[in-house]
C-alpha cells in the first residue's frame, strides 16, 4: 500500500458513518429547545464531528450560563465539534430565521417541548400553552424538512401528558405519524434533560414512560 493509499484509507475510517439511536452522522440534524445542550453535545461527540448539526436554545447565552450549570462546557465543546449554536431562537418562527431560513434537515427534534409553568401540569389552561408550542414547532419544521426528513417530538406519554395529543397537533400541522419509539434516557450518556423555568431549572426530572414520536410530511 503506498503513501496515497493509505491517507485514504485514513480518510475513509475517519469519515465512516456513525449511528447514535435513530441518528445518522451524514444526516443534517437541527436541535431544538436545547436546555443546557447536553443532547446536542452528546450526539456531537458520538459522531466525533457536529459539523451536519445545529442547535436553538429560546434563552440568551447569558441566561443559559445563569440557569444551567454545564451549559458552558456543552457549548463550548459544541463550538469545537462544528455545530452551529443559535440563541434566542422562537420555535415558531424558526423557519424565518436568517441562519436558517436557506437550510433544510434530515432530522428535526425537539426533545420534552414545554412552555414555562405557571399552573399545574394538569390544569386545561396550562395544557393549551404546551399545546401552542408544540403546534408552533410543528408548523415551522413542516417547512424545513428535505423531501425524506423527519420531525421527532420526545414527550411523556401518561396523563396529563397524553392530554396534549400530539398526534392530532401533527395531523393539523399536515403530518403524519412514522413510528413511536420508546424513549430511553441510557440510549444517550451525558442527556440530561432539564426543568427549564423557574428556581429549579438546572435539576433534572423523570423521563420514564416516555416515547419518542416520529412524523413526515403526508404524502401527496
Amino acid at each position: 500500500m503506498d503513501g496515497l493509499e493509505r491517507q485514504m484509507e485514513v480518510l475513509s475510517i475517519k469519515h465512516k458513518e456513525k449511528w447514535i439511536k435513530h441518528y445518522s452522522s451524514s444526516h443534517k440534524i437541527l436541535l431544538v429547545g436545547e436546555g443546557d445542550f447536553s443532547f446536542a453535545a452528546n450526539m456531537g461527540k458520538a459522531f466525533g464531528s457536529a459539523i451536519n448539526m445545529a442547535a436553538t436554545s429560546l434563552y440568551s447565552k447569558e441566561t443559559m450560563m445563569l440557569k444551567y450549570s454545564k451549559a458552558a462546557t456543552n457549548l463550548r465543546e459544541l463550538e469545537d465539534l462544528g455545530c452551529l449554536v443559535m440563541h434566542e431562537v422562537d420555535a415558531h418562527t424558526m423557519s424565518k430565521h436568517p441562519l436558517l431560513n436557506q437550510k433544510l434537515f434530515d432530522r428535526i427534534v425537539f426533545n420534552f417541548p414545554a412552555t414555562a409553568l405557571k399552573r399545574s401540569e394538569s390544569n386545561i389552561r396550562q395544557i393549551e400553552k404546551h399545546q401552542r408550542l408544540v403546534k408552533g414547532f410543528l408548523g415551522s419544521a413542516h417547512d424545513m424538512l428535505e423531501v425524506n426528513g423527519e420531525i421527532h417530538v420526545t414527550h411523556k406519554t401518561t396523563e396529563p401528558y397524553s392530554k396534549w395529543e400530539i398526534e392530532r397537533l401533527a395531523e393539523d400541522a399536515g403530518l403524519r405519524l412514522v413510528e413511536k419509539v420508546r424513549f430511553k434516557k441510557a440510549d444517550y450518556p451525558g442527556f440530561s434533560n432539564k426543568r427549564g423555568s423557574g428556581p429549579r431549572a438546572d435539576q433534572t426530572f423523570s423521563a420514564g414512560n416516555s416515547c419518542t414520536f416520529k412524523f413526515s410530511r403526508k404524502i401527496t
